[in-house]
């Protein structure tokens, strides 16, 4: 891994992985019904967030993907190294969890919070799994800056989170706070007074 990055168009670049993960995250509304794609719009629409949530969540969509989707077109996968071997492997389990969480999201009633398959073991895997492809990505390409990449979305949808589980508490209510106290944050990883 070196500390400036390389910049090379190529067809074995980190695009590739980048095309994977597109139709992975647009997978999910092929799977929704028209109610479930209703829905997530509005819940989206009416949580309150404050100005700094806003922006974290902004951050991530406007500025962390495309300028991970633009790096990766100069960004040359490293074939035949331990850097690829690495990467390949975690990159390809983040995609099968993100297709697994939208099956789960797609198949769980409107009115129920989602909580079967991978939301089982974790609370939010749709930011753990993204910025576990975006480390994949990083460690196939040996690039810190996609790793870097990586742990600025985790940050940045932790900003969110807090309130984003007010509301769903807000929304299903004890069903909601039944599944957090079973259920840690991230898989594992609980906060300091955090069941």
């Amino acid at each position: 891994m070196s500390l400036i990055p390389v910049f090379e168009i190529g067809l074995w670049n980190a695009w590739i992985l980048q095309v994977m993960f597109f139709i992975v995250l647009s997978a999910p509304s092929f799977l929704m019904s028209k109610e479930a794609k209703r829905s997530t719009d509005r819940a989206t629409e009416s949580m309150p967030l404050s100005r700094t949530e806003k922006m974290a969540a902004l951050s991530t969509h406007a500025v962390i993907y495309p300028l991970t989707v633009i790096y990766s077109i100069f960004l040359p996968l490293k074939i035949g190294t331990v850097w690829l071997y690495t990467g390949l492997p975690i990159f390809t389990l983040a995609l099968v969890m993100t297709i697994i969480t939208s099956i789960n999201y797609a198949n769980t009633p409107i009115n129920k919070p989602v909580t079967t398959g991978i939301y089982r073991i974790s609370r939010h895997p749709i930011y753990l799994t993204g910025f576990m492809l975006y480390i994949g990505m990083g460690l196939a390409c040996a690039s810190w800056v996609m790793i870097l990449c990586g742990v600025l979305w985790l940050v940045m949808w932790s900003i969110v989170v807090p309130t984003e589980e007010r509301f769903l508490l807000e929304k299903y209510g004890d069903d909601y706070r039944e599944y957090m106290n079973r259920t840690p944050r991230w898989i594992g990883i609980t906060k300091l007074g955090e069941k």
